[in-house]
């Protein structure tokens, strides 16, 4: 778990970049921390849904969790990494220089930098659910909760790769409060719930 001194006073922080700006410059050296599972409690059904260890996968808002690491570890050779908060994909970039075929991009998942139709699977393990983090009501999300969580999903199906490109979503979120983001006309979308005393769920949107 963090430090209580690089929590957030509100949750609201969650959502913006100072905060994590912030933390991972408050952070030692090395730290890393990872929402919800672990690699480890995932790797079985990423084996399943990515069975290609050359696929090019993009990371959404990396922060400076395990997964890619782990993940590359595993085989993944060629992942992107994407996070808006310059101050960790330096340290990221420094903490991996030796994974040659990873990259760091500092950039925004609402505003994704990348051609078209360039990645076979996209993969989002808690960014999204750091812009829902509004005081509002679940159910009636503000205006720009909603319109920041579609800008995500719309920068996605675009740098996936029309007719086989996967977008996987890790989350907490239950369908009725995450579907409306997810599907959209044209793609297939699974829900795998994993865990047991708490819920996760595993979104799997196919182009």
């Amino acid at each position: 778990m963090p430090s209580r001194d690089v929590l957030p006073q509100t949750n609201e922080e969650y959502g913006t970049k100072d905060y994590w700006d912030r933390r991972y410059q408050q952070e030692s050296e090395g730290v890393s921390f990872d929402w919800f599972k672990s690699y480890k409690d995932i790797a079985e059904m990423i084996r399943e849904l990515i069975p290609s260890k050359s696929a090019r996968i993009l990371m959404l808002g990396c922060g400076n969790s395990k997964l890619s690491e782990d993940m590359y570890e595993d085989g993944y050779r060629n992942i992107v990494n994407i996070d808006y908060s310059a101050v960790v994909i330096d340290q990221m970039r420094h903490r991996h220089a030796d994974k040659l075929e990873m990259e760091w991009h500092e950039m925004d998942v609402r505003r994704i930098e990348f051609a078209a139709d360039s990645f076979d699977v996209a993969i989002d393990k808690g960014t999204m659910d750091a812009m829902m983090t509004s005081k509002a009501d679940v159910w009636d999300p503000p205006p720009q909760v909603v319109e920041d969580c579609t800008r995500e999903v719309d920068e996605v199906h675009r740098v996936l790769r029309k007719g086989t490109g996967t977008f996987l979503y890790l989350t907490f979120g239950q369908p009725h409060f995450r579907r409306r983001f997810l599907k959209r006309p044209g793609t297939n979308l699974e829900i795998r719930e994993l865990g047991e005393a708490f819920h996760y769920y595993l979104y799997i949107t196919r182009m």
